[in-house]
């Protein structure tokens, strides 16, 4: 009788197994982070992320308009025999601790093989906007980005990451009097993940610097060809973010 129990357990789990490697087929890659990286993904403004989840079904719209759909564009179109799966998990206006509250639901259940982070500059935004006299605390946030990681590697040790530091340009409305201390702040944050970056092995993409470059070196007539806000790239600002993300990321051999 123990045997034949056994017996089932064993053909229950097997199946079990095929079923679940039946979801997943290639590589997963997730990106996560605020509206830089949502670029209007199924977009439905104070729905949940349950909610915005049920909509996966429009393929149109999945994946939105920026980075993360030229990334995805150009690894499945290129490779598809890899059956590369891409997922947008970006939400605009999303800080850090929105990244934590919805860290079980739309990282660690879609199991990625590959997690990219860009987050930041809305924290910064909130607080330069609270008018408070205390220090931002940098120390904090760190602790908290590290945590998310850790609790990410903990689903899946063999998880790599690709960072993304925050930038912002003196364009529009961030072009006043708050400008240097948000672009001190924006610096701080990009260093605090480089130095994450090379603890946990990950790629960094230290975006803030990519768009200075840009900036001086192709001026144009219109100083809105690159980021048009001071904050959100413009379709040639997401292509050049989507462009030094694949060279990163091809380097290191991420995705194979």
């Amino acid at each position: 009788m123990n045997n034949k129990y056994l017996l089932i357990a064993a053909l229950m789990c097997c199946v079990a197994f095929q079923l679940s490697s039946a979801e997943k087929k290639g590589q997963r890659v997730v990106y996560i982070g605020d509206s830089i990286t949502d670029s209007n993904w199924a977009r439905m403004d104070g729905k949940s992320s349950a909610e915005r989840k049920a909509k996966e079904w429009d393929k149109n719209h999945i994946l939105g308009s920026g980075y993360v759909y030229f990334c995805a564009s150009y690894y499945m179109g290129k490779y598809p025999e890899k059956e590369y799966e891409f997922f947008n998990r970006g939400i605009s206006g999303n800080t850090l601790s929105d990244l934590e509250k919805r860290w079980q639901s739309d990282v660690i259940e879609i199991k990625p093989d590959v997690l990219s982070v860009l987050i930041g500059t809305n924290d910064i935004g909130r607080y330069l906007g609270g008018k408070t006299q205390n220090p931002f605390d940098f120390a904090l946030w760190e602790k908290t980005y590290r945590k998310l990681l850790d609790q990410a590697l903990q689903s899946n040790p063999n998880m790599k990451f690709i960072l993304c530091s925050p930038f912002a340009e003196p364009i529009g409305n961030t072009n006043n009097e708050m400008y240097p201390q948000r672009i001190e702040m924006i610096n701080t944050c990009a260093s605090i993940i480089a130095h994450i970056a090379k603890d946990y092995k990950a790629v960094y993409l230290p975006y803030n610097k990519m768009f200075d470059v840009l900036i001086k070196q192709h001026p144009t007539s219109q100083n809105t060809y690159w980021i048009w806000d001071g904050i959100h790239p413009t379709p040639a600002g997401h292509n050049r973010m989507a462009t030094l993300w694949i060279k990163q990321v091809d380097q290191a051999g991420y995705l194979k």
